[in-house]
């Protein structure tokens, strides 16, 4: 996708989107910040120690870090990212959790949790740290700090937004006031008040949702009416089908389509995501089990196989229902480079404002604002983590009280906030949000997997090897997206971010390999709880796991998630 419009471009159309709110929603919307903030200060009080801020004492039970999981990731990805991936491309969105996350959420938990949890690190680049040494865990502490400051403001764009639509606030005010509210919630309580808020706005998210998308099916006449009317638009009948999902990839060839979903989309970017990105494996290490931090992913993957149903859904009913949206599709059917003041990442607020009646209007805005606000306070948990032990610990000031490093937990809180105040502006330039997100993950998380899964694996692998093929693989990802920009190859869609991709993956790999050929490995004995072959079982398992009930055995529930999910590939596709 080309980058159509300037944020200020991009908000002229909220004259018309401003929504008709009566004193009723504004009540909702007030009653859900109440709850947020008394949330915060509830956990404040039991915040004593940087573990307790960081990690919540690993102390929470699966269920709780289970929603979280998937809350943390119900932010502008999910909500603003997939709706807007609806209305473009229609059922082919559906891989984004089918293949783009459930088959790695479940690899996170029965495989990559026991060696995060059982080797007890902070963080996921602690483990780099530990199986690498300091070379490849500088370079990932600080390109993740980097994206989770550039993702925290896509949350902080969006959620602006809503508040300029809303109250017709300035954009900038917007912003900032949305950033006040994250900020004093996680600042007080720590990752608890992240979790907890997360729980709470997982609920309030489908309560806002689920209302949306039956109240706009009724109104294009049901699902059949549904698929008549998306069948008639641009983008034809395709939009009706997973595969080969043509439009989203960006190769008109099916079979280059569907391996570029399947190996770039399904393994590189998901797996990357998925199992190396601290923001997630955090959730599970506020556990307190090895078994609970497995269960954690795997509850997750439930609930994210049936998301699509109330976001990608909506997006569809809104570009075949709002007068707006159905104009800006044909535009851009016609015309590509098409520039106005519609763009799809508005496709969920026009479809509210025309389909929700005061009262649900109220709960949907809660649950927009909900959504923003769980991705950027999982974002900014994530980095004040990463920067007090991964950075500022280990590179600036070693050997400090606990209360410092507490201390200085809070300060990068509000350091990351106000970045993110600047970065927000950054996603505006995008006319759908996933084409941006996509492109962050290519460079950050693919070849952090594949660095990941070769040091996880092969024992031989070298502390050398790790930030070297790190490096190489972040470049090769640029280098592909800066000849797609500049024109010298042309994927539309995300194709572009799935090339990138898979080849950081694979570039890393083979840098990695060659490396490792010419460079001293770690005695084995220094791999124990970081390389599968060098730990014993006993490491990775809890004592008691034998006698867990059914329903909280990982393998078992895990099997039961991948069944589910190839039964909805193979009805839906």
């Amino acid at each position: 996708m080309p980058l159509a419009h300037s944020p200020s471009v991009v908000l002229d159309a909220s004259s018309s989107l401003r929504l008709d709110a009566a004193p009723v929603d504004y009540a909702l919307v007030a009653l859900y910040f109440v709850f947020v903030l008394g949330i915060g200060l509830i956990a404040r009080s039991r915040v004593s120690s940087s573990v307790d801020f960081f990690l919540s004492g690993r102390s929470l039970p699966a269920w709780v870090t289970g929603l979280a999981f998937i809350s943390a990731n119900l932010g502008a990805v999910e909500i603003m990212g997939m709706s807007a991936n609806g209305a473009q491309y229609g059922f082919p969105t559906f891989n984004y959790f089918w293949i783009g996350a459930v088959p790695a959420m479940l690899f996170l938990g029965v495989v990559m949790m026991p060696f995060y949890y059982g080797s007890k690190v902070r963080s996921v680049p602690e483990f780099m740290r530990r199986r690498f040494g300091t070379g490849a865990h500088l370079v990932n502490a600080l390109s993740f700090a980097v994206a989770q400051v550039l993702i925290a403001g896509v949350n902080l764009y969006l959620l602006g937004t809503i508040l300029n639509v809303l109250l017709g606030w300035p954009l900038w005010i917007s912003v900032a006031v949305a950033a006040v509210i994250v900020l004093s919630y996680v600042t007080l309580g720590g990752l608890s008040a992240a979790i907890y808020n997360e729980v709470l706005q997982f609920f309030v998210i489908v309560a806002a949702l689920l209302p949306l998308t039956l109240v706009g099916l009724h109104r294009v006449g049901g699902w059949d009416g549904l698929q008549d009317k998306v069948s008639a638009s641009p983008g034809g009948a395709d939009q009706l089908h997973t595969w080969p999902g043509n439009a989203m990839s960006g190769f008109t060839d099916n079979f280059a389509s569907i391996m570029g979903i399947v190996f770039g989309l399904g393994f590189v970017l998901s797996f990357g995501y998925w199992t190396t990105n601290f923001v997630e494996v955090q959730r599970a290490l506020a556990t307190h089990s090895i078994a609970a931090a497995q269960r954690t992913p795997i509850i997750g993957a439930y609930p994210k196989m049936f998301i699509p149903l109330i976001v990608v859904i909506p997006g569809m009913i809104s570009a075949v229902l709002v007068p707006q949206m159905i104009e800006y599709k044909q535009q851009v059917a016609a015309n590509p480079d098409f520039e106005g003041d519609v763009t799809y990442n508005q496709a969920l607020l026009f479809l509210m404002k025309e389909v929700l009646p005061n009262g649900l209007l109220g709960v949907g805005l809660a649950g927009l604002l909900a959504a923003f606000m769980a991705g950027m306070a999982a974002n900014i948990s994530a980095f004040n983590t990463v920067f007090s032990f991964d950075l500022w610990q280990q590179y600036v000031c070693k050997d400090r009280s606990d209360g410092y490093y507490l201390r200085v937990g809070r300060l990068a809180t509000v350091g990351a906030t106000v970045a993110a105040i600047f970065t927000a502006f950054i996603a505006g330039g995008f006319s759908n949000m996933m084409d941006y997100l996509q492109t962050l993950f290519s460079f950050f998380n693919a070849p952090l997997f594949a660095t990941f899964i070769l040091g996880m694996l092969w024992k031989r692998m070298t502390a050398a090897a790790g930030w070297i093929g790190l490096v190489s693989g972040t470049l090769a990802a640029i280098v592909v997206f800066v000849l797609n920009e500049t024109g010298v190859t042309s994927l539309s869609g995300q194709g572009a971010s799935f090339v990138a991709a898979g080849v950081a993956f694979v570039v890393d790999i083979v840098v990695s390999v060659a490396v490792t050929m010419v460079t001293r490995p770690k005695p084995a004995a220094e791999l124990v709880g970081l390389v599968y072959s060098e730990t014993p079982k006993a490491l990775r398992t809890d004592a008691d796991a034998d006698s867990l009930p059914w329903y909280q055995r990982p393998v078992l529930l895990a099997g039961i998630a991948l069944v589910l999910v190839v039964a909805l590939n193979i009805v839906i596709g």
